[in-house]
């Protein structure tokens, strides 16, 4: 009987250690600041954090040492990874965190990052239902199984003023937090029916709007990618959001409005407003724009 109840003892001690241990180990790294070269990488590789007050800024730091400490970077095709690729990127996923009570991506362990773009192989069956297998040429993918794979090339690109839309990262990570849901649909976790349903009625319209213009050749400040479906219609969007912020606001209020209200934040703050767009005449519809 005292052996039995030492084996429990020492067991529920392990247990408890192996509970308390990675908290400890957290909260030592919390408590250091970020050192003054990897606060210089995210002023240089982060457009949005030049613009942010010091308390978002200050949030920001929090968010990228958590996701430093909690996930592991891996180079892929020979690239060595660098302390700069590894604050870049978690400093711009991370943008998708502020303000928000969260556990920094719970379920992704790796980030894998090729120097650029990067070949994955694909089968593709047509409506004869022969499969041809393909390699696809891609910036970025989101796995469920815990990984993000990312073009480091594009990555810095991305993080420099006046690159349009396109961020990667933030594309790929908004991939991640639509998985949080249980599928990835352009229905990240919202809290009640009420906003799933707001939510459902904006980007279901704006979806099939960008469909239409796609279709037709029409530009939007939305990538057409985002056409493909609904999920890719919410990384699109994301990245706009945080890169366009101005333009998607104009030509997309409801849209913004919902991303605003679920990002909890306002990047229009952090940049300046661009110049009104010369009034032109659209052939298509017939009418001063």
């Amino acid at each position: 009987m005292m052996e039995a109840a030492l084996v429990c003892a020492a067991l529920a001690g392990a247990l408890l250690l192996a509970w308390l241990l990675p908290r400890w180990r957290l909260r030592r790294v919390l408590a250091r600041p970020l050192d003054a070269v990897q606060l210089g990488y995210i002023e240089r590789n982060v457009d949005q954090y030049r613009g942010m007050p010091s308390s978002l800024r200050q949030q920001l730091q929090y968010l990228v040492k958590q996701f430093l400490h909690q996930k592991t970077f891996v180079g892929c095709a020979g690239l060595e990874v660098t302390d700069e690729m590894r604050v870049t990127i978690a400093a711009q996923a991370c943008l998708l965190l502020l303000n928000r009570r969260t556990d920094v991506y719970p379920g992704l362990h790796a980030v894998l990052v090729y120097p650029g773009a990067f070949l994955v192989p694909r089968k593709e069956a047509d409506e004869a239902g022969v499969v041809t297998e393909t390699r696809q040429d891609l910036l970025g993918e989101s796995w469920g199984d815990g990984r993000v794979i990312l073009s480091w090339e594009h990555v810095r690109r991305a993080g420099l003023p006046a690159q349009g839309t396109h961020n990667v990262v933030l594309h790929e990570f908004a991939h991640q937090l639509d998985s949080e849901s249980g599928s990835n649909n352009g229905a990240p976790l919202l809290g009640s029916a009420e906003r799933y349903r707001r939510w459902s009625e904006t980007l279901s319209r704006d979806f099939a709007l960008l469909r239409r213009d796609t279709y037709w050749g029409q530009r939007d400040v939305l990538d057409p990618y985002g056409a493909t479906n609904p999920a890719e219609f919410f990384a699109v969007a994301t990245e706009t959001f945080f890169e366009q912020p101005h333009a998607l606001a104009s030509r997309h209020p409801e849209l913004y409005a919902e991303f605003q209200a679920y990002f909890r934040v306002d990047p229009r703050d952090w940049f300046a407003a661009p110049a009104p767009e010369p009034v032109h005449y659209g052939a298509v519809y017939g009418q001063w724009q």
